[in-house]
């Protein structure tokens, strides 16, 4: 942590919804393969996907987190830099919408020039686990070619250029997951669920229809991602008024 150079840094954050706005939208051979990764979830996981659920109650409540049933509708990233008078400042950018396909894109584009330096770093709130490989996913799948930043297959720990803060506060410790929330409060940070959660984007997506709440939603994750690491690595968090975000 002591080593960081913070202007190198790539903080990242995606939001995911189901491909669909409802099971019943599915196709028939894609309900089927939904009803059968619904049962293996209720197995594996009944306090979150209780045995009395059907399908479409665990296709409502879970669908969007799997790349093979969900999509990416927004991706936001974060900068940290320096102004004149040295002071640290952030600047979050944010690629959304309804085409997958373009956003994947846009932020591949994105990525390539960022990371041309073998120096730059991408981090995030368990970027391992889960948005990294559903980007990397969700590419394949839209046929966007992968970004050697994101293409770790054969590669060593340390050639990875990942900064997972739930990794960094877990020391080595496995047994349990920490939210960002959690992390935030502890720390005092601003915490980016003052809107909304998770649980509840795929409802303002295709309910409200209302992206924007969600872009906005997705960047105060990056921006407390950001202060996070800055607090893991025993820094200053950035004031407020020197956070902006810039309209792609």
């Amino acid at each position: 942590m002591m080593n960081l150079l913070w202007d190198k840094i790539l903080f990242l954050d995606i939001e995911t919804v189901p491909q669909v706005a409802d099971y019943k939208e599915m196709s028939p051979e894609m309900a089927h393969l939904w009803d059968e990764k619904a049962q293996a979830l209720q197995l594996r996981n009944p306090e979150r996907y209780p045995s009395t659920w059907t399908s479409q109650d665990v296709f409502a409540n879970g669908a969007g987190i799997y790349a093979e049933f969900g999509k990416i509708i927004c991706i936001s990233v974060g900068f940290i830099y320096f102004d004149a008078n040295a002071k640290t400042c952030f600047r979050t950018k944010s690629f959304y919408g309804d085409d997958e396909k373009q956003l994947l894109t846009d932020f591949a584009a994105l990525l390539i020039k960022f990371m041309a330096s073998t120096q730059h770093n991408i981090c995030g709130h368990n970027i391992k686990e889960f948005d990294v490989p559903y980007i990397c996913r969700r590419m394949l799948v839209n046929g966007v070619l992968l970004p050697e930043a994101i293409r770790i297959a054969g590669k060593k720990p340390w050639e990875i250029p990942f900064l997972d803060t739930l990794e960094l506060w877990k020391f080595g410790d496995y047994k349990n997951y920490t939210s960002l929330k959690l992390l935030c409060a502890i720390f005092g940070i601003a915490t980016p669920k003052d809107d909304i959660d998770g649980s509840e984007v795929a409802g303002v997506y295709y309910n409200e229809k209302n992206i924007e709440r969600i872009v906005s939603y997705c960047e105060k994750d990056v921006v407390a991602t950001a202060q996070l690491l800055l607090r893991l690595g025993s820094k200053e968090l950035i004031a407020p008024e020197n956070i902006i975000s810039v309209s792609t």
